[in-house]
């Protein structure tokens, strides 16, 4: 029965199956960098939130293209100092501060040059610089229709979509002048009135969903919005930049940090230090000690040969048998170390009556392409190494024809005790 060597070429799924740790930390960190876009925002439509210029969802292009055709100029101001100085002349500046860039001096600076001021979704700095007073307080639970107030703009508009925000009106703020509107039962209002810093008028506006493409065409969002910019001929559209940031006033890394972290990392320090003197010191040099260790060049060999097997490296396989093989031939035909692959093929080429071409190329230029075409290769040298072995054995077919040679056992035959002639050049071991 022929036995079959079963292939070790690894398949597809082998090396899927042993790459399966990687593949699992790729997808969970693709996962994470597509959950941290979802949170933060990173999928969104193109454009700044309140862009008067972008006619995305978020945007609010379309109020401004309907407050240009009811006549109102809407200039875009690209910094504090470009806003401060549009606004002069009674117009309106609207303000939509998305990641609270302005600080108390720059706010305070922009609401003592207008004359009115619209602010959407203002932030908690924001209000305290603003509106004293005036508390976030969170969601609307659906559409308000309870106007609550006598503004003109929020009368005309009667009611507001779902999804408004709400701000809240303590005593102090209600003394000071402040009034809401849209009330959503005790929660709080969905737009706040009141005095601005210069004596002129000041109106927070909780949610951007008033002014933005996508929902203000619904209910009273439109007239509310057209009814609080639109109050005067000319409006200023306010979006503040990295630019209008003050770098001066920002924290610093020391001041952002809690006061714990610091003395955690000199702690942390210490303990890597000292851990690195305790186990440094159970190193001593280096001793080189001889294992007892016995390899048998057979299990090398087969290991080696199940590697190269196991990743079709069949050109490093090839050359070590080339390697053998010129070893071998070498030393039978007694050629130096120093000889060359062509002087080789050509000893090799008259011992064995080839041609020297042929033994040259099968010694050094054949690659296999395959696994049959290397197993010829294979069985080629093979073939080559007995020929040469054989061009140089004696012919002991010579002793029989000559008849002056003794019988091999006499009594008179001197090699009788000590073996034949060609005893000599048989390998060691191998007596008969």
């Amino acid at each position: 029965m022929t036995l079959v060597a079963p292939s070790i070429t690894p398949t597809l799924r082998a090396g899927l199956r042993r790459r399966r740790a990687w593949i699992v930390i790729a997808a969970a960190l693709v996962l994470g960098a597509l959950v941290v876009l979802v949170v933060q925002g990173g999928i969104r439509a193109p454009g700044a939130v309140l862009g008067a210029d972008n006619p995305a969802p978020p945007g609010s292009k379309a109020l401004v293209e309907v407050l240009r055709s009811h006549g109102i100029d809407v200039t875009q101001a690209r910094g504090i100092d470009a806003a401060v100085d549009a606004a002069q002349g009674g117009a309106t500046v609207f303000l939509y501060d998305e990641l609270a860039l302005l600080d108390a001096e720059r706010l305070d600076e922009l609401a003592s040059a207008v004359d009115r001021l619209v602010v959407a979704e203002p932030a908690f700095g924001t209000l305290e610089v603003l509106a004293p007073g005036v508390r976030l307080g969170g969601t609307a639970t659906g559409a308000l229709d309870e106007v609550a107030c006598d503004v003109g703009a929020a009368e005309r508009a009667g009611e507001l979509s779902d999804g408004q925000r709400l701000l809240t009106v303590d005593d102090d703020a209600q003394a000071a002048g402040f009034t809401g509107c849209f009330r959503d039962g005790e929660f709080g209002y969905a737009v706040v009135s009141g005095p601005g810093r210069a004596g002129g008028e000041l109106t927070l506006v909780a949610a951007t969903t008033v002014f933005t493409n996508d929902r203000i065409d619904e209910a009273g969002n439109a007239a509310l919005a057209i009814g609080l910019l639109g109050a005067s001929d000319r409006l200023v559209w306010y979006l503040p930049g990295p630019g209008d940031a003050d770098a001066a006033t920002a924290p610093t890394l020391a001041e952002l940090t809690p006061g714990w972290v610091s003395p955690v990392i000199v702690l942390l320090i210490a303990v890597v230090v000292a851990a690195g003197v305790w186990r440094g010191r159970r190193f001593g040099p280096l001793v080189v000690e001889n294992l007892p260790v016995h390899v048998p060049a057979g299990e090398t060999s087969e290991g080696r040969a199940r590697l190269y097997a196991r990743n079709a490296a069949r050109g490093h396989a090839a050359d070590q048998l080339r390697i053998g093989a010129i070893g071998r031939i070498a030393a039978l035909l007694r050629l130096p170390r120093s000889s060359d692959v062509d002087t080789l093929a050509e000893a090799a080429a008259v011992a064995t009556g080839r041609d020297a071409a042929s033994v040259a190329r099968l010694l050094v230029a054949d690659v296999p392409a395959g696994d049959r075409e290397f197993v010829e290769l294979a069985g080629e040298h093979d073939r080559l190494e007995r020929d040469v072995r054989g061009s140089i054995r004696p012919d002991r077919s010579l002793s029989s024809s000559k008849g002056a040679v003794a019988p091999t056992g006499s009594a008179d035959d001197p090699r009788a005790s000590t073996g034949s002639a060609d005893d000599s050049d048989r390998p060691t071991g191998r007596r008969p």
